[in-house]
């Protein structure tokens, strides 16, 4: 791999990450048209994301710092916090670790498992496409619901175990999770919040677990300075896309995300079989 194509993928993963259009997806497409083994890739793609959990952490750093806070004082160390803010804090600390649990145990039980069946050129663009669909029948019904709730402990272990299924390629973690929001009544850029912070702890698992295996000799990493590239470049689109979903979906439904996972998939499917005929995906 080139450098030029580390900050190509890199950049794809930052802005694909937190819209709702499949970073794993687009990384596998964006890997066979560079003639690229994915398989081989599967460190590297892991390894960028530490660009995007960065991201994460240093846009919402207010919310992590007042999370760091409770947890310390919940364990009798630290800055004291009010009473409200120290039970809201721990509140969504419980949430976001239960929320991540459907998610640890998929992966683990299930992880190679889904890269063995849904890794190739069929699976990949069907998936885009299907839960495109889902996008606009949950707008449907999101607009047609007349309450706008809050992100409650119920709702947000649904929307754990929404991403779970963005294990596999195609179907977009922050894509599932804003969807179950969306059932639920919960407003879209509230569910979007929830849907980054509830990723910054599978993505730090993910991301912790990959280099684990990496040191185990179980992945393949590229050379530092094209591994570096990588993730500089995720990083800066990651910021650039929290911004960006955070502010739109204020006022602006996910039907644009649909119709383009539509045409990516059409135009990949087109490409492969046409262009890429005989590239292995």
């Amino acid at each position: 791999m080139s450098i030029i194509q580390a900050l190509i993928l890199g950049l794809l993963q930052g802005l694909t990450e937190f819209l709702p259009v499949s970073s794993s997806g687009h990384l596998i497409l964006a890997q066979s048209i560079f003639g690229l083994d994915h398989v081989a890739l599967k460190g590297f793609d892991i390894a960028i994301n530490a660009g995007t959990l960065l991201a994460v952490f240093i846009y919402f750093r207010k919310d992590f710092g007042e999370l760091i806070l409770a947890a310390l004082q919940t364990v009798g160390i630290g800055k004291a916090v009010q009473a409200d803010e120290l039970k809201t804090s721990q509140r969504l600390i419980l949430m976001l670790l239960l929320g991540t649990i459907p998610a640890v145990l998929v992966g683990l039980l299930l992880g190679d498992w889904l890269d063995a069946h849904f890794l190739n050129a069929v699976t990949v663009p069907v998936l885009l496409i299907l839960v495109a669909f889902i996008f606009l029948i949950a707008e449907r019904i999101y607009e047609k619901s007349q309450r706008r709730k809050e992100v409650n402990m119920k709702s947000g272990l649904i929307i754990g175990c929404a991403q779970a299924l963005a294990l596999m390629p195609g179907v977009s973690r922050s894509g599932a999770t804003i969807t179950a929001g969306l059932l639920l009544g919960v407003e879209r850029e509230k569910a979007a919040r929830y849907s980054f912070l509830l990723g910054s702890v599978a993505i730090t698992a993910a991301t912790v677990f990959a280099f684990y295996k990496g040191i185990k000799g179980e992945y393949s990493f590229p050379a530092p300075d094209v591994l570096i590239a990588g993730i500089l470049s995720s990083f800066v689109a990651g910021m650039a896309a929290i911004s960006f979903l955070l502010n739109y979906l204020k006022k602006h439904s996910l039907a644009v995300f649909a119709y383009y996972r539509i045409f990516i998939a059409v135009a990949f499917m087109i490409w492969f079989y046409t262009v890429g005929r005989g590239m292995s995906l």
